[in-house]
């Protein structure tokens, strides 16, 4: 296949790049003029402009596109500066990759577009399936957006599939990374009460589900023959809280957990809006479609996701 890639140079984006070019597919990293990619990252560039909407003429009979574009939720505080920069990151770069894609004579057959479990608001225990409705706040409203730009795609008959995305653990960096950190030190802890659920997801996962995502034909077994499309929870089988995260991060890292952060702390340090969404809000998050389908996680239990990901070298 033919394969468009928008985000290529960020987490999700290097882990797929790589695999999909070793599984022999042609790879189009779309590359805006003022981003540097290495030769040697797999697959070759392509011209990508969103703010002319420009797309090089490279990209013409691609089969698929895989949108990852958008800004880390997670750098630097939410000046309203900062969210409308991660709003255009995700909703005008979509809509403006959509449209030059719309203006090729043949369309991708199917196109997936990142989103997040963040659509689903502040949910407490609630059991979040694709089919549960969409929450409120900052990010519930980024995602509401981000996915109905995506969807303008189905005019062309494209298959649509919305990966909403839980938080991804990789020994590469991305969230991981940044909550490992204080446990190093001897100083981590749970996030305020703790009871807040965490929907994780491997990288490995990610790339696994990605894929499948990609393919005309469903796998052997499968309870749904039809290919994914729609609204799709890309997230382990097994929730966890967040007392539980941390007890099981400290035990793979061999240190204490015995230095909890209290709310007021952390709306100091982030901001009340940010504290709230990102370190507080629980979402308890499902994969139904996945199961039904029967993909085989390489990564269904958080102990053992962990223990790989941050064993020592």
């Amino acid at each position: 296949m033919k394969i468009l890639v928008a985000g290529s140079t960020g987490l999700v984006g290097k882990a797929l790049v790589a695999a999909l070019v070793k599984d022999g597919h042609s790879v189009c990293r779309l590359v805006r003029p003022e981003t540097n990619v290495r030769d040697d990252a797999g697959g070759f560039n392509v011209a990508w402009n969103p703010e002319t909407g420009e797309l090089g003429g490279a990209a013409v009979g691609a089969d698929a596109v895989v949108n990852l574009a958008g800004a880390s939720i997670a750098e630097g505080r939410w000046t309203e500066k900062r969210k409308a920069e991660l709003r255009s990151s995700r909703v005008d770069v979509t809509r403006a990759l959509i449209e030059a894609l719309g203006k090729m004579n043949v369309k991708p057959t199917v196109l997936i577009s990142a989103s997040a479990i963040g659509y689903y608001g502040n949910r407490g225990d609630e059991i979040l399936s694709e089919e549960s409705a969409s929450g409120d706040g900052f990010l519930a409203e980024i995602a509401k957006e981000w996915e109905a730009e995506a969807l303008k795609a189905e005019a062309w008959r494209t298959r649509v599939v919305l990966a909403r995305f839980g938080i991804i653990l990789a020994r590469e960096g991305g969230a991981l990374q940044k909550m490992v950190t204080p446990f190093k030190l001897g100083l981590g802890g749970r996030l305020g009460s703790g009871k807040q659920w965490m929907s994780w997801i491997a990288l490995e996962d990610v790339v696994g589900i990605l894929k499948l995502c990609l393919e005309r034909t469903p796998i052997q077994g499968a309870v749904n023959f039809a290919p994914v499309s729609g609204a799709l929870n890309v997230v382990s089988p097994q929730p966890v809280t967040n007392a539980e995260f941390t007890k099981e991060l400290a035990r793979a890292l061999h240190r204490p957990a015995i230095f909890p952060a209290p709310v007021f702390g952390l709306r100091l340090a982030l901001g009340r809006e940010m504290a709230d969404a990102l370190l507080l809000a629980s979402q308890r998050v499902v994969p139904k479609k996945l199961d039904q389908i029967g993909y085989a996680f390489q990564y269904s239990k958080l102990m053992s996701a962990l223990a790989t990901i941050v064993s020592e070298d």
